[in-house]
């Protein structure tokens, strides 16, 4: 196997240390993990794709889980009442598949026997509830299994779109 020197700054000294521990010992196996996530990271990023992280879970706080994956955004949809609002996003990754990110707010209640301007104030006896919403990320391989996963107003615009390149090179 080739060896190859890298030569470090004593002020870069610790991460190159921080690194090597992380990997077991393995400076190399750290330095190759980190040379491949920045080759495909700047692949994608000449091919107009971006690095991309949403929450996924339970909840609207920091808590929820994060996951991240390389893509372009090809449509959004939002609906909204007074109890409630969901957003699809979908996203054509990398790969060619197709990403579908939903989120849901939560769901709001407020009874009241109040009327008139102490209704529109809050004033008096108000029961409130709400549940704590949630995130879910889904993959497909295929339009035709994303037609089932969205709002047909979504799937059409993402349909008409999904096969245009992200970056059109231009010879001008």
């Amino acid at each position: 196997m080739p060896n190859k020197t890298i030569y470090v700054s004593d002020s870069d000294l610790p991460i190159y240390n921080r690194a090597q521990e992380l990997a077991g010992g393995n400076l190399s196996k750290a330095i190759s993990m980190a040379l491949r996530r920045y080759v495909d990271a700047e692949e994608g990023r000449l091919e107009g794709f971006k690095e991309i992280t949403v929450h996924v879970g339970p909840g609207t706080g920091r808590n929820r889980q994060r996951q991240r994956f390389t893509g372009v955004k090809l449509g959004e949809w939002v609906w909204s009442n007074d109890k409630k609002a969901e957003i699809y996003r979908v996203y054509r990754a990398r790969s060619g598949k197709f990403v579908v990110h939903v989120e849901k707010s939560p769901d709001y209640v407020n009874n009241t026997s109040e009327t008139g301007l102490k209704k529109l104030l809050g004033l008096g006896e108000q029961i409130w509830a709400s549940n704590t919403g949630d995130s879910t990320l889904e993959v497909v391989d295929t339009l035709e299994e994303l037609k089932s996963k969205i709002p047909e107003a979504l799937y059409e615009m993402v349909a008409a779109t999904a096969e245009a390149p992200p970056v059109q090179d231009l010879d001008i």
